[in-house]
């Protein structure tokens, strides 16, 4: 295959979530960019998944930082999420999370593996059902996981003693993005007086504003009756008055100290895309 149809696939893959989860479509995305290491092809890999800050940061340290240092990160920093993540669980709680993470499935498979027992609900997540990804990763590794529908959140939630979610944006005020569907978990856990901890790499944080990512109809309803106006809306903000903890490799930390220490840790550059960029890409999915 040749560099051009690479490229193409890659960016493809990022765009229909073939390639899920802020980790993943970074290091897929550093693999494109490293065919072609020019600006062009880093705002095309940008306005694929405009929600993805984690995206942009990488693609930014590229430009001065060796390739091995960046794919280093992802390891060392789960290593150190999975050993604070390991302090927050006891023996014979019940978790629920929401769509897919790869940081709170390592977490989570870190734990069992380290003699931890607990059982984990989890939400199927439409339209594109990513919740599926995790109840397999999860069983796979020997842990007891029940796939619910999202309308039973509420029900389930009323037997967890913890929410794990996973997050696409750390934003500077302490709020985060994620999957449609998180906001209203997170009001829920805590209106229940259930702890609420965001799992994340530090790297998924911007210091800007973060476009939501609307996503097209035909994943709800694809071959829909003309007339019908149909919403895809993939991701919504979760206010930091919600989340006990943001749990990443800095430490557990509140939402606002967290924001604060990654300020004063990390330089992230603001990256400026246009979101037509890639249109031929999105219009080339459905």
């Amino acid at each position: 295959m040749d560099r051009e149809k690479r490229f193409n696939r890659i960016a493809r893959d990022i765009k229909s979530v073939k390639i899920q989860g802020a980790r993943s479509i970074a290091k897929a995305a550093l693999e494109a960019y490293g065919l072609f290491p020019d600006r062009k092809h880093r705002d095309v890999l940008i306005s694929l998944r405009p929600t993805e800050p984690m995206l942009g940061n990488v693609l930014a340290m590229a430009e001065k930082k060796p390739m091995s240092e960046i794919m280093g990160h992802f390891n060392e920093a789960q290593e150190k999420i999975n050993l604070n993540v390991l302090r927050k669980i006891k023996n014979d709680e019940r978790i629920l999370t929401h769509c897919h993470s790869t940081n709170v499935v390592n977490s989570l498979i870190y734990a069992k593996n380290h003699g931890r027992r607990f059982e984990v609900f989890n939400t199927e997540t439409r339209p594109l059902y990513q919740g599926r990804k995790t109840a397999r990763e999860l069983s796979k590794a020997g842990i007891k996981v029940t796939l619910i529908t999202d309308l039973e959140i509420r029900g389930f939630l009323e037997k967890s003693d913890a929410v794990f979610l996973g997050a696409d944006a750390l934003l500077k005020n302490g709020d985060i993005i994620n999957k449609i569907g998180s906001a209203m978990m997170a009001e829920l856990a805590f209106d229940h007086e259930i702890p609420l901890y965001v799992i994340a790499d530090s790297w998924k944080f911007s210091s800007r504003d973060v476009r939501m990512e609307e996503r097209h109809y035909r994943e709800v309803w694809k071959n829909a009756p003309k007339g019908i106006r149909i919403k895809n809306l993939a991701f919504e903000r979760v206010p930091s008055r919600y989340i006990r903890a943001i749990i990443s490799e800095l430490g557990t930390l509140k939402p606002k100290e967290f924001a604060r220490k990654v300020s004063r840790t990390r330089i992230h550059r603001r990256i400026h895309h246009d979101a037509d960029v890639c249109s031929g890409f999105e219009d080339s999915l459905f």
